[in-house]
């Protein structure tokens, strides 16, 4: 049998969901070419994930879709919590203009229109190609290249792929997971639900927040995700399945307290499924250039609403390293890294969100009973509110690319503000895809210009701006960006932030140049590319606010 003809791409990514296409647009944007696998044509039709913060919406900003993707999604006002007979136990409002990132930090949408979106934009970049009905059967390491054998379902046509990195996106059963030999590892935490997705024009007239059943019989969740769409969530209990809620008279006894006012007719069910909530991590994300992301490395319950979001976390994290690597302008070792920040990260916020379950719904009669005495009376603990409210997540482990202080609160690992800086402006809109160096105090002339050389943007804070307040409360002069926004390092010592700048970014032209030119001295900035490709390296001095 004549084999299938092999094609090259630097990267493949298996899966076309959100952490997928999220992957290979920022790694179009870094001018890296890859290729998309999938096994469906299309889009999965039925709405999953409802929810992202701030965080979130700021990616997806840079991917360019921060004026598509509010068109389509709905800031929510904070999170009531009710007990089995509707009284309000707790509320903690949410102002939608509020927040560092520039974005309203919880959003409701629905994930087909997202999808739809993240597809759609993905056209516009020529470096990234998405294929549907393409299943990917075999994925072979240990030349090379990565050898990835999939089939077109449309005509049963086998083909392969070479590939110098592989990301695995394919989801909680995932393929690419098994082939690095990882297996994920319970966090003890198992429960079944029922999703019901409703639409009616009526309205129901409701606060328009979460609202939190904490209900220790049958908790439950209701949230608004659009004009005229709403979720509910509902913890089965023992014998019970989804079949015994597929019809609206048989939904009503679950939803009466939202649509009691609303006649049966004017609702329109779009979907009642069954999901098993989980909490697993697994225990390796990588083997060589082959990673794992998104939900084929993690399972979230969904009590925080960070399932989809810790995907595209993986995403952002890694396409950079990738990226630098790929063009020279990073050293290999530091793809070591990408498991070192977001495992750490993610099992943090698995945690959280078992501990806010447990918190909600928990405890039996023993907890309902402690709800009830509690939660009314934490609004009055002094900053407790603004807590409950804040979608900030944990600061990113010491890495390579990570260099933390011993000191508490200081900036490295955590995310810099989106500052405004006048005239309409944000930083990410002047930062493209670049490092960058923001500091109140200008650097000497000759680090400032060995940082032009690496394309590293230089941006000084005036004494009164948001940038240079930030610094001040983070006990810094001068912090590096790398560009998902993660501070790398940061400190009062400017010379040293740029020195340890430098000495990053010319790793990998070093190893670039000694691989193909060990005999040759002197000549390490010939053979260094540009990455991360913004051609404006000049220092930058935003306007004043």
């Amino acid at each position: 049998m004549t084999p299938p003809p092999t094609r090259r791409v630097p990267v493949v990514i298996v899966g076309a969901g959100p952490t997928g296409v999220t992957a290979a647009t920022l790694l179009a944007q870094y001018g890296v070419d890859c290729l998309v696998l999938d096994r469906w044509p299309g889009v999965y039709p039925q709405p999953r994930a409802v929810h992202l913060d701030d965080e979130i919406y700021r990616i997806v900003a840079r991917l360019g879709l921060a004026d598509e993707f509010a068109a389509i999604s709905r800031p929510t006002l904070g999170l009531r919590l009710v007990d089995s007979r509707f009284r309000t136990l707790a509320e903690f409002n949410r102002d939608p203009g509020h927040s560092v990132h520039g974005f309203p930090q919880a959003n409701m949408f629905d994930q087909p229109e997202l999808e739809a979106l993240l597809r759609a934009n993905l056209e516009r970049h020529p470096a990234a190609e998405l294929r549907g009905n393409a299943e990917v059967t075999d994925v072979v390491m240990g030349g090379p290249r990565i050898r990835v054998t999939f089939t077109d379902r449309s005509d049963g046509a086998l083909h392969q792929v070479e590939a110098d990195y592989l990301l695995g996106c394919d989801g909680a059963n995932s393929l690419v997971r098994a082939r690095i030999g990882s297996a994920m590892r319970d966090l003890n935490f198992q429960q079944r639900w029922l999703v019901v997705d409703i639409a009616t024009d009526a309205d129901l007239g409701q606060w328009d927040g979460v609202h939190q059943l904490c209900d220790p019989n049958r908790a439950g969740t209701y949230m608004r995700i659009g004009p005229a769409r709403y979720r509910w969530e509902f913890q089965l209990l023992a014998g019970e399945t989804a079949n015994d809620f597929d019809t609206l008279d048989r939904l009503r006894p679950l939803i009466r307290p939202w649509t009691s006012t609303v006649p049966i007719g004017e609702l329109t069910l779009v979907r009642v499924a069954e999901y098993t909530f989980r909490a697993q991590i697994a225990d390796r994300w990588r083997r060589g250039n082959v990673f794992i992301l998104g939900d084929a490395a993690h399972l979230t319950p969904p009590f925080i609403g960070q399932g989809m979001g810790a995907g595209l976390r993986d995403a952002d994290n890694l396409a950079w390293k990738i990226a630098g690597v790929h063009h020279g302008t990073l050293a290999p070792e530091v793809l070591e890294s990408y498991q070192q920040e977001r495992k750490p990260h993610t099992r943090s916020m698995l945690r959280l969100a078992l501990s806010v379950g447990w918190a909600m719904t928990g405890g039996g009669r023993l907890g309902n009973a402690a709800r009830r005495a509690v939660l009314p009376r934490l609004r009055l603990l002094p900053g407790l509110r603004d807590k409950v409210v804040d979608s900030r997540t944990p600061a990113l482990h010491h890495s390579a690319l990570v260099r933390k202080s011993l000191r508490p609160r200081r900036l490295a690992g955590t995310l810099c503000p989106n500052a405004p800086l006048g005239e309409g402006q944000r930083l990410d809109d002047v930062l493209g895809t670049r490092f960058a160096l923001i500091s109140t105090a200008r650097p000497g002339a000759n680090d400032e210009a060995a940082l032009r050389r690496r394309n590293v943007a230089v941006l000084i804070a005036e004494a009164d701006s948001p940038l240079a307040a930030w610094l001040h409360r983070g006990h810094a002069t001068a912090a590096l960006l790398r560009p998902d926004r993660t501070v790398a390092r940061a400190g009062r010592d400017v010379t040293g932030v740029c020195a340890w700048t430098v000495a990053v970014l010319s790793a990998g032209a070093d190893q670039a140049c000694a691989g193909g030119r060990a005999t040759i001295t002197g000549i390490r900035t010939e053979c260094r590319t540009a990455l991360l490709t913004d051609p404006n390296s000049t220092p930058v001095r935003p306007p004043r606010p």
